[in-house]
């Protein structure tokens, strides 16, 4: 196994066995990303010369005794989604508005990575202001799936998808606003987890939508995304939304079982409108936690028919409000720097939110969103977790939707849910359909319940290994 194959576990004990040393493990991805990014497209900026003095430090501390329960990701390469600021590296969120956007600050998130030793070798490719489900809304252009060139890596974080499926990277961090970890996580054949509101800290992220954003790990195992949730997740006095409840023991966690557990399947997840392979591929994934011991309940969601037309009046409403600051006044470039989708977000939101419309539209999007999350409560009385697609079909070829913006919304039909009543989700790979393209599936669980998440991923990991298949580059 190449060093850029690893997974967090694994690196760590080849750095701890001094079998490879940090700037060895970070030359091997950095030349990765030289190789293959040009044609995949996957990282807006490579941070290589900071990357390797970063390296290098690592390894003189670990020569001179520094510990890995000091810091835990001490050397380890991985890579951010660009919307998070980094002081003096280039942050642009997919976007040409912030195309020269130095930031003189870190975001929570990136300065608890590096805290615990990490090594920053670049900032990933997104859709425009989180703007999208395929990265085609990227003004430094479209992310090519690892798997098959020709089709979309998901969005908004399909660059981070695709640099870890690619092993560019070892692991990275994406942002979930409506499904934009999950869907990218399961077009690329990746893990990743959209966390509770307010469990990771949102300081120094670019907004989207306040109210929806979620920070979250994106990696090649459960064992790792665990890891990397007890470093990110807890308490942050710079973010108000950030949550006092204390993080759990989420490695400690993947060692129990899953006997007795009750999962439910909503009738309205596999309906009209999902591919016959993607449901297969689920339905497999059901009867092998069932072999597990758990238990299956069928439950409702009645409001998720309403979940896109809520979503996208919501999202876009506080995505106006957002980027009223990039006038090319204060911030910026100027307004004409905005793409095709970030100025039908900010028409739709105003809109919504203008006189006459705002009882009509917003107000009610925010009543149908409560019910949303009601739904949520009363179908955790009946089950723990909820099993369901994270998209209706397989990935699909680049240009196929882009002129139709409203059958790309539909994309996330399966995940807009889950941020809108504010609860965590861990996408999973599950599958490839008969043209080999990945299929993934969610696990969803109340507020806080990452814990149980994250151990009933590590169960079916442990019996599936569909996770470690590579894609043919």
């Amino acid at each position: 196994m190449k060093l850029n194959e690893l997974t967090i576990k694994q690196a760590r004990e080849g750095l701890r066995a001094k079998k490879f040393s940090s700037v060895e493990l970070t030359k091997t991805c950095l030349e990765r990303i030289k190789k293959l990014n040009p044609q995949i497209n996957a990282f807006i900026t490579v941070c290589e010369e900071e990357a390797f003095a970063v390296a290098k430090r690592a390894d003189i501390l670990a020569s001179q005794g520094e510990t890995w329960e000091a810091k835990p990701l001490l050397g380890i390469p991985f890579s951010m989604k660009d919307v998070y600021s980094t002081k003096g590296i280039r942050t642009t969120a997919g976007s040409k508005v912030l195309e020269n956007y130095y930031p003189v600050y870190n975001a929570t998130v990136y300065q608890r990575l590096i805290d615990a030793g990490a090594v920053l070798i670049g900032k990933t490719n997104c859709d425009a202001w989180g703007h999208g489900a395929s990265t085609e809304n990227s003004d430094f252009g479209a992310v090519k799936n690892p798997w098959d060139m020709e089709r979309v890596a998901g969005g908004s974080s399909g660059g981070e998808a695709a640099a870890i499926s690619s092993d560019m990277t070892i692991f990275g961090i994406g942002e979930d606003t409506g499904g934009s970890i999950r869907l990218p996580s399961s077009f690329c054949s990746t893990a990743g987890l959209k966390v509770t509101y307010g469990r990771v800290s949102r300081y120094g992220a670019i907004a989207y939508a306040s109210s929806l954003d979620s920070m979250g790990p994106m990696a090649k195992s459960v064992e790792d995304l665990a890891l990397l949730l007890s470093i990110i997740a807890g308490k942050d006095d710079k973010d108000a939304t950030s949550s006092s409840k204390e993080a759990a023991d989420y490695v400690n966690s993947l060692k129990k079982g899953t006997k007795g557990l009750k999962i439910g399947l909503p009738k309205e997840f596999y309906g009209q409108g999902l591919d016959g392979e993607v449901k297969e591929a689920i339905m497999a994934v059901v009867k092998t936690l069932e072999k597990q011991g758990a238990q299956i309940v069928d439950i409702s969601i009645p409001s998720t028919e309403y979940g896109i037309a809520t979503y996208y009046i919501i999202a876009p409403s506080e995505t106006s409000s957002n980027l009223a600051r990039y006038d090319g006044i204060r911030f910026g470039n100027g307004r004409e720097a905005f793409g095709d989708e970030a100025k039908r977000r900010i028409m739709l939101g105003t809109y919504a939110l203008s006189a006459g419309y705002y009882d009509q539209y917003y107000l009610k999007a925010q009543k149908v969103r409560t019910l949303v999350k009601q739904d949520f409560e009363k179908a955790f009385t009946q089950c723990d977790v909820i099993i369901g697609p994270v998209s209706p079909t397989p990935p699909f070829k680049i240009g196929e939707k882009v002129n139709d913006p409203l059958q790309m919304y539909l994309v996330d039909v399966y995940t807009v849910l889950i941020n809108l009543a504010g609860v965590p989700s861990l996408a999973l790979p599950c599958g490839f359909s008969n043209a080999g393209l990945p299929v993934g599936f969610q696990v969803i669980g109340p507020q806080f319940s990452e814990q149980l998440l994250l151990n009933i991923g590590s169960q079916y990991e442990k019996v599936n290994e569909r996770h470690k298949r590579k894609p043919n580059l």
